[in-house]
């Protein structure tokens, strides 16, 4: 009997072997964790398989938002005082040996608030792309359609991540995208480089009057099986064309297994934009963020994270305010496996900002604090 390596994930949740970017994440869940049929008959391995994923999610605000939303930087678990769906998903997957090709729906609160300007059904897909392997000899392949982002650690399947929720860093670069890309493997695993041509940041559907192709890259190193390395970027412009301010954006991260129970990942994000069409002057934005996860025994790990984003001239978050956005965070959390493909988790997080730009029961305030649980289940 064939195992499901979705099933296997979950059995070594607290190991510290490297964990793929937001990207590669999905990329490993949509080619490797769908393995989800079994066979008598080993040598007999049907191409087609099914999965799917639930996260549901109970967060309090201590700032107690009117309208149960938390504030709009946050697409995931972004919903106060309710027992609520953050994602949940079910997955349809096709690979030979030089065909791949995966198809997900997705609904929940993540769906509603990371792709609220993405037109009807559109809305509603997590993944829809094809590949075909170019290479005889050699892992290349092309790959077109949906799919999730190149860029960051984290992904939107919380069940990968080690923080229940997502830092400010991973909700406010691309989950998604769409495009063309070609991406290879090295033989031994240690190198996989990719190119992207893109519709732009986190678009399925460009926006009016934008016909300026985006671009991207991702490297990725693994000189050691306890250590990754990763560099990704974007380039493009995320404006109509009459206006065109250019976007360029750097994102880097390591990941490494200090030792057999404690795992660090230190990640930073440093982007620019032109001011105006032509112009030689740029907005910068920046976000460093550091993780660290304890296994404390099988079943139970551990995780804090620290984190700053500071983007004072507003390109990606909106505040109106003086000094724009700049915002410290940490939280800490405990992750329990119920079960070999059920996770339980718990979170205390706290954000404090220079300006006063959170909800604290209707007054403004610098600061902004909640604990939440969330349970999923991989299927």
């Amino acid at each position: 009997m064939r195992m499901n390596p979705f099933v296997t994930y979950f059995q070594s949740l607290f190991s510290f072997l490297p964990t793929p970017n937001k990207g590669l994440c999905t990329v490993l869940m949509s080619f490797g964790f769908c393995g989800i049929v079994y066979a008598q008959d080993t040598k007999e391995i049907s191409p087609f398989s099914v999965s799917g994923y639930l996260e549901a999610y109970y967060l309090y605000d201590f700032g107690n938002p009117g309208n149960h939303t938390r504030p709009d930087f946050v697409y995931s678990f972004n919903r106060h005082n309710e027992v609520n769906l953050n994602i949940g998903y079910l997955q349809a997957s096709y690979r030979t040996g030089q065909v791949r090709a995966n198809l997900a729906l997705m609904t929940g609160t993540y769906a509603n608030a990371n792709l609220a300007a993405e037109p009807g059904v559109l809305k509603t897909i997590y993944e829809a792309s094809m590949g075909v392997k170019i290479s005889k000899n050699h892992e290349l392949w092309v790959d077109a359609g949906i799919f999730p982002s190149h860029i960051g650690f984290e992904s939107a399947i919380g069940a990968v991540c080690w923080n229940m929720t997502r830092s400010m860093l991973a909700d406010n670069s691309p989950y998604f995208e769409s495009g063309a890309k070609l991406s290879y493997t090295s033989e031994d695993g240690r190198w996989f480089v990719s190119g992207l041509i893109l519709n732009g940041w986190q678009r399925i559907q460009r926006i009016e009057g934008n016909n300026t192709p985006a671009f991207g890259h991702q490297l990725t190193y693994k000189p050691t099986g306890k250590i990754t390395l990763n560099s990704s970027s974007f380039i493009g412009s995320d404006t109509p064309d009459s206006l065109r301010e250019m976007r360029y954006f750097h994102n880097f991260y390591g990941q490494f297994e200090l030792t057999g129970s404690l795992g660090l990942i230190a990640g930073f994000d440093i982007g620019v934009q032109q001011q105006a069409k032509k112009s030689k002057s740029f907005d910068c934005w920046y976000s460093p963020v550091v993780i660290a996860r304890y296994q404390v025994s099988e079943k139970l790990a551990l995780a804090a994270r620290a984190e700053y984003y500071a983007d004072p001239s507003e390109v990606i978050i909106s505040t109106g305010t003086p000094n724009g956005f700049k915002t410290f965070g940490y939280s800490v959390n405990a992750d329990l496996a119920l079960a070999e493909n059920v996770l339980w988790r718990i979170e205390a997080r706290s954000l404090k900002s220079d300006d006063r730009i959170f909800d604290n029961n209707g007054a403004p305030s610098g600061k902004n604090t909640l604990v939440g649980t969330s349970l999923s289940v991989a299927f």
